[in-house]
């Protein structure tokens, strides 16, 4: 766990964040060495903190001893120079033992996953993210997509909350969370002017410009796994005003990554570990029900990584 209060600590968006993968050895189980290794590397090239089994780390797919074994490898490997950010998901009951299991392990928040399985009304949503932060002495994301999609009046509401310090879009509807964001601002309520935005679309660089424009800046990167000096100069020139080489690296590499992405149900996880597994560390495979992608796809993965590098090469050269 680090000193400094979460929400100070993300509020400059020092590199991407980064969203490990969970290494698995051939028989399947953890492989804690190996995903210390990861944490490791990530944190060197520069990541801004790390979210441990979160959507990209399969949450769902670890048991909860898994759950606490790995956020305590994350929290090891971290060393206190970043941040630690575990996620919470399922209903109510589970989601306060998880968050009760993250701060056994160290992390120093939680990343809220939507609930399991039912749509609720926004009422039961407000109350089930605020007995999360009730429950927990961890400061809390809460993460928008699938069947937790909130109204502005509604995020007011978390916002109030003195331990939910930020909000990570998921769905992508620019008029709903530009709403968000405005309606949050000018309720004025305690908290609500250090409130953090995030966004949390896979592939986050395709769509940083567009949430740069609502005043977003901070992002999940996956491809900060497998490829982090292609995230990290993106990074830099989407918070530098460098749109000529945000918008090569788009056009030249994150474009066709987000349509090789889109050739398979859950490859926003498995051509991310795919990737990682391209660069030599051996993180294993994908806990069913995500499947592998084929040796074509990992062949075009490995391609477009060399492609992403030449762009970088030609804007050093330029």
């Amino acid at each position: 766990m680090t000193s400094a209060p979460l929400a100070a600590r993300l509020s400059i968006p020092s590199g991407p964040l980064f969203f490990p993968v969970t290494a698995f050895g051939p028989d399947g189980g953890l492989d804690l060495d190996v995903f210390r290794a990861h944490v490791r590397a990530g944190v060197e090239a520069g990541g801004a903190a790390v979210f441990a089994v979160c959507g990209t780390g399969e949450f769902h797919a670890v048991t909860p001893e898994e759950f606490r074994a790995c956020v305590a490898a994350a929290v090891e490997a971290a060393e206190g120079r970043v941040p630690v950010i575990a996620g919470a998901g399922y209903g109510t009951a589970l989601a306060l033992t998880y968050a009760k299991l993250a701060e056994e392990a160290g992390a120093d928040g939680l990343l809220a996953l939507p609930p399991y399985l039912v749509k609720a009304e926004q009422e039961g949503l407000v109350r089930h993210y605020r007995a999360l932060a009730d429950a927990t002495s961890l400061e809390v994301i809460v993460y928008q997509r699938d069947n937790a999609v909130f109204t502005p009046e509604a995020v007011v509401e978390l916002a109030g909350h003195p331990k939910i310090i930020g909000f990570k879009d998921g769905l992508g509807d620019m008029d709903l969370m530009q709403r968000i964001v405005s309606t949050v601002r000018s309720a004025g309520t305690a908290g609500s002017a250090d409130f953090l935005y995030f966004n949390g679309l896979p592939t986050a660089e395709l769509t940083g410009l567009a949430y740069r424009g609502i005043g977003v800046s901070l992002y999940s990167s996956a491809v900060f796994c497998f490829a982090p000096d292609i995230a990290q100069a993106f990074h830099r020139a989407l918070n530098t005003g460098d749109d000529e080489t945000a918008t090569r690296l788009i056009d030249g590499f994150y474009r066709p990554f987000v349509e090789l992405r889109n050739q398979g149900r859950g490859f926003a996880v498995a051509l991310v570990k795919a990737g990682v597994r391209l660069g030599g560390l051996e993180v294993g495979q994908v806990r069913t029900p995500l499947h592998e992608p084929s040796d074509q796809q990992v062949k075009e993965l490995a391609e477009l990584i060399e492609r992403g590098r030449a762009l970088l090469a030609e804007g050093a050269d330029a």
